[in-house]
């Protein structure tokens, strides 16, 4: 009984402290958002992208980056936000997500890109519940910075494994 409720604690503990680290926060829709920085391989400015029949609406198309097929995402329409004309500040952030078969490179185009942040522990809180028919799976945590609150992203959840097959053949 008191080996399950130290295992209980140890497993706590590290899911407390795997969410501590720098994030890569960006906007969309006036709202402040964060990525692992690891997950991040680099930041570009919006390019040409290449629409791909019959994919959902979120999916803006492919780009060429450096001869590489990248799939890209619109992460306000993704999350069922009003779309927006892309302006000088919208740019793509190339993120590495594990798929299931393999680690995917995925664009995802958001209103504009913020700081680095050194985020500790402490400062992040769990999701709050939102009721039981929202999937909020993808939600990190939520970091109080400076009077406000970032909402932390676990860039693998956002899509889920059907969505993820299919970004995995555009690749």
């Amino acid at each position: 009984m008191a080996e399950d409720v130290i295992k209980a604690m140890d497993q706590a503990v590290k899911a407390i402290s795997n969410r501590e680290g720098k994030y890569l926060t960006f906007t969309l829709a006036e709202e402040e958002y964060g990525i692992g920085i690891l997950k991040v391989k680099e930041i570009i400015g919006m390019m040409a992208i290449t629409t791909v029949p019959q994919t959902p609406g979120y999916v803006k198309g492919v780009i060429n980056l450096r001869g590489k097929v990248i799939p890209v995402i619109d992460l306000r329409l993704k999350f069922g936000m009003e779309a927006m004309d892309y302006t000088e500040r919208t740019c793509i952030i190339v993120v590495e997500i594990t798929g299931p078969n393999a680690k995917i490179p995925m664009g995802i185009v958001v209103d504009s890109v913020s700081e680095v942040l050194n985020i500790k522990a402490g400062d992040i809180e769990d999701t709050p519940t939102f009721g039981s028919k929202m999937d909020t799976a993808y939600i990190l945590g939520m970091a109080k910075t400076g009077g406000g609150v970032k909402i932390l992203l676990d860039i693998d959840k956002v899509l889920n494994s059907e969505e993820m097959s299919l970004l995995d053949r555009m690749a």
